[in-house]
């Protein structure tokens, strides 16, 4: 399809424009323009007039960067022997190829099917793949983003198994119905050679052998074909007379073949886990049957059968024993025990028992050379879930150190962070503490895996991503230069005493499974606060030392429990009403909660958190330190929900967190709660919506958050639990008797029906097209649900059922600003955003002095200013006068346990605002806030709306970051409908928007983020990590940072070979397969047996010429440099060939004239 490029188009649209620049449809919606409400257009120009944008569409471009972590869900394994690269297929259609660090390139097959068999052409620069559509394909690996050659697609037949020999140009495949055909590589045109299955079996066999499992020629003699057939039988195929030399049958089926390297014997796995060892010389029967793990009977009975041995390697050794290497084949009594590797060498039988199901393994060896003694040295050993490399030079068989990120994985991961241009001390810092928790006995042998070559590139600042995961754990990894390194792990769990097995229902949790799993993270690299809310209504804070410490954990609890009556006025109930409300705070007035009793054992939970804190000392390494834990506790029997926000500011002290029913802010540094309010009570008298009265609770009956968008009881019993890996789509329990966060009862229809009345005072905003509504129309396999699901955190974190009746808290942003109209001084605020589009800033007042921030209390008190936009509120961001990014206050990172008490080490160093600004940050500012439907930018202290911007009618945002490229600002967005689209700032005019990437996944939902110099990334699946820049710039760069997959490397020389052999490069007797297998003797295949597709590009640069004669130039140009390199080669083996006859001429020359003059008997 040809692609149109939109840049000039959009560069044309101006903020003035009355429309927007496309429809609902493509993401974006009507009404690009600019609005003044509040003030005069000529006020409203003035800031505009100054401001000199510098970002245009030419800057934007999206391309995919590179992919991190495990393969996901992989199906084969290759390794090319003399490059030293390994490939990696999946049952995606995706192919992993890796080298040595930082050599990781992913490619996908268009079709998505699953790849069956992966081989390298060694040392050839390419890799033959077999997928399940019966497709075969040739990659090219000699550019940095392989491409596709030529695929044939069979159409006729299944293929089941590949073989390629050796410095051969033929492949050899086969089918399901048992025949053998033959490819020719270069050409990737079909021989009309083929093996019928009828002609290889015997004439007398009545029954079909099976599909083909196993094909190899032999070391012997390449003119003889292996082949293996399911049912048990085996054929020993001559290609030159075209008859089997032999066949030999076994009752059992056979699962794999193995040569031992002279060619005389072979060794077959079967699916009762015996090994038979065959001699050519005698194949009516094995010479030698084991079962290896089989007990032995008694009475000398064959031993009783196993499970079957999925693959076997036989491997010689000069100066040992031969190594047998076998996957699967345990004994049936023992159900429970794990997926095993037997490594048998000599006598000697090891075990090796892995964490995962084995996919697949492959035994590395010195020699590429069938015929020569193996001399293994490693097995690669590839599972569901890992990737091990075990070290068989030592006796104990260690296993390799794994250079790359394949454990991203090791809990699912619920969400991410990514941060760019960070301070470069960071990461060696970060590393140092991180080192020193590596884990011993590792075999002491580099990695090896050790192809390809990658440099630095010319991108140099550092970047790292952090992940949270299920369990508790956070990953920060070096991410810079496109590569990942793990640097430190952080177990936030550590600070909560373990919940022993059935306490779950004794204790206050609410979530039974991952209780600790991670919801969010705020991180603050100049200050190293870091900050962790949990999925059990939690927040860590963090801070970082280099010293170990034993202290207690300090902890604060806090009640945000709160409702209000605004739905309807209910019926008369005969329910006993609500225990007297006089029982909760007074400054915690009510808004709409969970309404619904949970009872434990008869009696009522309130005042309980989720879980408990340590109250002993605790030894805390280097690292992060935890400094203070803040927990929401139960309230007369009701949950508290989970945290939908999160802030901290390291200059202030303070953390600020919300939730469906309010907010919470905590001085850190004092250790006190400074506000725990209901949301409806942060807007003073300026809430919006003119809603009743509230009054005490006349009845329990309902459940929160009750909409037109569902009639189900059951869906809204569910409704409440929002685990970020719970079962279901929208963050449900799958369970209807599971323990949701706010639900207790069931709901009968009547309740859902008067529930569903609207009363006089509701808020207006009522179209249910938030994440709700679309996450319960996405796709979830059952297989990945505990990853999937997803707990919508940065957007509306609560689901447009919820928002109903329900104000959640969906955005703050600490920052030093204007908090009332024609302030005229900035001052310490704190911007709170929500999901009914509404921001309210509140006014911090601290102490005038350090000195006094100890003890003096700070202030928190609403400012009065509340601004509006349509849709959950997403993110903030200030911009000065002059329109540059200003950087939030932050205090200059000091160690909190250094040695050096001194009063200069105890006094903070604050940064107000940022460096690249002046000295005075001028009379006004610009605020940028963005909600999943508009963007707005507002001049303060005037509080006028200068620019808005519709971006999406249809769909809503997924994520909006504000993000520095070159030395400029935009604001990064990503919809639900799968766009990515920048504005600029602070005009918003659009300047990229492209239909990237479709929601088809809550795992992309709740981990795509966007961050600066033009870079973002989301979990393409549960266990990789796939990056992507929308930087024109970093596209133009990216080959020079890709490594390179091959480097030419010498073919090692083989051994043992005569002068004649050497010459000729034949084996013991010359087979000659072009002239075997060649159209002109073996004739054309049939047509419609396989079909010939040439590949999209096998030449980097060339894609876009490829059809044209540009493209026929430039492939004849590298095939003819080709073709000169191969000549090159050959004149210089010609020369090297003269010399030695000039040598040995000389020499002999020397010899006669030695002897010429002498008689016989002088000799």
């Amino acid at each position: 399809m040809k692609k149109f490029n939109f840049r000039k188009v959009l560069d044309g649209l101006t903020a003035a424009s009355p429309v927007g620049s496309s429809g609902g449809g493509s993401g974006s919606g009507a009404g690009g323009g600019s609005v003044h409400p509040g003030g005069t257009a000529g006020a409203a120009g003035t800031p505009r007039e100054e401001i000199q944008e510098t970002l245009t569409s030419d800057y934007f471009q999206i391309c995919k960067t590179v992919r991190h972590g495990f393969p996901y869900l992989p199906t084969a394994l290759a390794f090319d022997p003399v490059q030293k690269i390994l490939a990696i297929g999946t049952r995606t259609g995706a192919i992993r190829i890796l080298g040595r660090p930082g050599v990781d390139c992913y490619c996908q097959h268009e079709s998505g099917a699953a790849v069956l068999q992966l081989q390298f052409l060694i040392n050839e620069g390419a890799l033959v793949s077999a997928c399940a559509d019966d497709a075969l394909h040739l990659w090219n690996l000699r550019q940095k983003r392989p491409a596709i050659l030529h695929s044939l697609k069979f159409n006729r037949e299944r293929i089941t198994y590949c073989h390629l020999p050796f410095q051969s140009k033929w492949l050899y495949v086969g089918t399901e119905r048992g025949n053998t055909h033959i490819v020719n590589i270069e050409s990737f045109i079909l021989s009309g050679y083929v093996i019928m299955w009828n002609k290889a079996i015997e004439l007398s066999t009545k029954t079909h052998p099976g599909p083909v499992v196993h094909l190899s020629d032999s070391p012997r003699d390449e003119g003889k074909l292996l082949i293996g057939y399911e049912n048990g039988t085996i054929v020993f195929w001559d290609l030159r007379s075209k008859r089997a030399d032999l066949r030999a049958y076994y009752d059992e089926a056979i699962h794999s073949v193995a040569w031992h390297h002279e060619g005389k014997q072979f060794m077959c796995s079967h699916s009762d886990g015996s090994l038979t060892l065959w001699n050519l010389k005698s194949p009516n029967r094995p010479f030698q049957t084991t079962i290896p793990h089989g007990k032995v009977q008694r009475d000398g009975k064959k031993p009783e059968s196993c499970k079957p041995i999925l693959k076997v390697e036989y491997k010689t050794c000069k100066n040992s024993e031969p190594f047998v290497i076998f996957s699967g084949g345990l004994s049936y009594d023992k159900p429970c025990r794990r997926p095993s590797l037997t490594i048998m060498h000599g006598k000697a039988i090891t075990v090796l028992e892995m964490d995962h199901p084995i996919v697949d393994f492959l035994t590395l060896c010195e020699t590429p050379y069938p015929n020569e003694f193996q001399e293994p040295y490693a097995v690669v050993v590839l599972l569901e879930k890992d990737l091990i490399v075990v070290d068989l030079t030592q006796s104990n068989f260690p296993i390799f150190e794994n250079p790359y990120p394949i454990d991203i994985h090791e809990s699912p991961v619920t969400c991410t962070e990514y941060f760019a241009d960070c301070p470069p001390d960071l990461i060696p810092v970060l590393y140092s503490v991180g080192a020193k928790h590596k884990k011993q006995g590792y075999s002491n042998k580099e990695w090896p895996i050790s192809g390809g070559a990658w440099n630095l590139g010319a991108q140099t600042y550092p970047e790292i991503i952090i992940t949270g995961h299920a369990d508790g754990s956070v990953k920060f990894w070096d991410a810079s230069a496109i590569t990942l390194q793990m640097l430190y792990k952080l177990k936030t769990s550590k600070v909560f005493e373990k919940q022993k097995v059935g306490e779950g229902k004794a204790t206050a949790e609410i979530v039974e499974e991952d209780p600790f799993a991670v919801q969010m993270m705020y991180w603050c690299p100049e200050s190293r606060i870091f900050c962790v809310a949990g999925v059990s209504a939690y927040v860590i804070v963090y801070r970082f030392s280099k010293h170990e410490v034993n202290t207690e954990i300090a902890s604060l609890e806090v009640r945000l429990q709160c409702e209000v009556e605004d739905i309807i006025t209910p019926e008369p109930e005969t329910n006993p009403p609500f225990p007297d409300a006089s029982s909760q705070l007074p400054s915690l007035k009510s808004l709409s909660g969970s309404t619904n009793t949970v009872a434990c054992e008869g009696t009522m939970k309130d005042s309980i958190p989720c879980l408990s804190v340590k109250a002993r000392p605790v030894r805390m390494p280097p690292g992060y330190q935890a400094d203070l834990v803040i927990q929401l506790v139960w309230v007369d029997g009701e949950p508290p929900q989970q945290i939908t926000s999160l802030a901290v500011n390291s200059a202030y002290g303070l953390v600020a967190f919300g939730n469906c029913n309010g907010l919470a802010v905590v001085d850190f540094m004092q250790k006190t709660v400074l506000l725990s309010m209901g949301t409806l009570d942060l807007y003073g008298s300026s809430d919006p919506y003119q809603r009743q009265p509230r009054s005490p609770r006349k009845s329990r009956q309902f459940a929160a958050g009750l909409t037109e968008l569902s009639d189900s009881p059951v869906s809204l019993e569910l409704e409440r639990c929002k685990s970020p890996t719970s079962d279901h789509v929208n963050g449900h329990c799958t369970s209807p008797t599971s323990q949701s966060c706010g639900s207790g009862k069931r709901l009968s229809s009547a309740d859902v029906s008067r529930a569903n009345r609207r009363g006089p005072g509701r808020p207006p905003f009522r179209k249910a097209q938030s994440a709700a509504c679309m996450e319960i129309s996405l796709p979830v396999t059952t297989e990945e649900n505990r990853e999937n699901s997803f707990s919508r955190s940065r957007s509306s974190s609560v689901s447009s059922i919820d928002r109903d009746s329900k104000e959640a808290i969906t955005a703050l942003f600490f920052m030093e600003s204007f908090a009332r109209k024609n302030d005229s001084a900035v001052s310490s605020c704190l911007w709170v955003g929500t999901g009914l589009g509404m921001v309210i800033i509140l006014s911090l007042n601290l102490p005038a002095s350090d000195d006094l921030r100890q003890s003096e209390p700070v202030l928190v008190s609403p400012s009065g200013t509340v601004l509006t936009l349509k849709g959950a509120v997403l993110t903030f961001a200030c911009l000065d006068c002059m329109g540059t990014l200003t950087h939030r206050p932050y205090e200059v990172w000091r160690d909190p346990h250094s040695a050096d008490d001194g009063d200069k080490a105890r006094k903070r160093k604050l940064v107000m605002h940022s460096p690249s600004s002046s000295q005075d940050m001028g009379d006004h500012q610009f605020a940028v806030i963005c909600s999943e439907k508009q963007a707005k930018v507002f001049s303060l202290p005037s509080q006028t709306c200068l620019y808005v911007h519709n971006i999406t009618e249809t769909s809503f945002l997924l994520r909006a970051d504000v993000v520095t490229l070159c030395n400029s600002v935009c604001l990064a967005c990503f919809c639900a409908n799968g766009h990515i689209m920048t504005l600029s700032l602070p005009s918003l005019r659009p300047l990229l928007d492209i239909n990237y990437l479709p929601v088809t996944d809550m795992r992309i939902a709740r981990t795509f983020c966007f961050t600066n110099e033009g870079q973002a990334l989301y979990l393409s699946s549960p266990t990789e990590i796939q990056r992507l820049t929308y930087s024109q710039e970093m596209c133009d760069n990216l080959q020079d940072m890709l490594g390179d997959l091959f480097t030419p490397v010498e073919t090692p020389e083989a051994q043992n070979r005569g002068f004649l052999k050497g010459l000729f490069g034949g084996s013991g007797q010359a087979f000659d397969r072009e002239e075997l297998f060649g159209e002109a003797t073996a004739g054309k295949a049939s047509r419609s047996l396989a079909q010939h597709i040439p590949g999209s590009g096998g030449i980097e640069g060339v894609r876009g010429a490829a059809g044209g004669v540009i493209g026929d130039l430039t492939r004849a140009r590298i095939a003819l440099d080709e073709r000169g390199q191969k000549l090159g080669e050959l004149d210089e083996r010609t020369a090297s060939m003269m010399a030695s006859a000039e040598a040995f001429s000389k020499h002999a020359h020397e010899v006669m004239l030695k002897y010429k003059d002498k008689k016989w008997y002088q000799f």
